[in-house]
């Protein structure tokens, strides 16, 4: 197997995006240095030939777009999860399906997949997501609304940065629009 890799500087930190043909199979975040994005995807694809090449710049742009504070969706970027069970599968596509700006509690996405006591278990795949921002884990949090687990290099405090940086760009948004 051999897949594509690139790693780039944004306003969030160097991201590392990894895939084969149109299909993710991983993006790492926040890193302080590309080195730090390479040796992520190294470390993870250890068994697998990394090939480094500008790999899908249409996702890169819309990356940097999302990390530069613009409104963007991610609905429908093809992701690899054919190798989760069905149920992590049920959890990624509807955290996928979460709109930019908005926020779900663990036990609401677990009702939503048909599991309403799997909260526990959703945190789970939450915590094993490899794909984050285009499987937008951030937008997951406690049934207060408090902010739990996040696994990028700054942990919470970039989970709070996005959710923020999200709720900016909505209101920009709204206020650009004529009426």
């Amino acid at each position: 197997m051999d897949l594509q890799a690139c790693v780039f500087s944004t306003p969030i930190g160097w991201l590392g995006l990894a895939g084969t043909d149109k299909r993710v199979w991983r993006l790492t975040i926040g890193h302080r240095r590309s080195e730090d994005a390479w040796s992520d995807l190294r470390q993870h694809f250890a068994d697998v030939s990394l090939t480094e090449r500008d790999w899908n710049p249409k996702l890169k742009k819309m990356l940097e777009r999302f990390a530069a504070g613009k409104v963007v969706s991610f609905a429908d970027v093809a992701v690899r999860v054919d190798h989760r069970t069905e149920f992590q599968q049920r959890v990624l596509a509807a955290t996928q399906a979460i709109g930019f700006g908005e926020a779900i509690s663990y036990g609401n996405l677990a009702t939503l997949v048909g599991s309403p006591k799997a909260a526990r278990a959703v945190g789970a795949v939450m915590a094993s997501n490899q794909i984050p921002i285009i499987i937008p884990c951030h937008r997951v949090v406690g049934s207060r609304g408090e902010l739990t687990g996040f696994s990028a290099p700054t942990g919470l405090d970039l989970k709070q940065r996005l959710l923020d940086m999200e709720q900016t760009a909505l209101k920009r948004s709204q206020i650009q629009r004529p009426a």
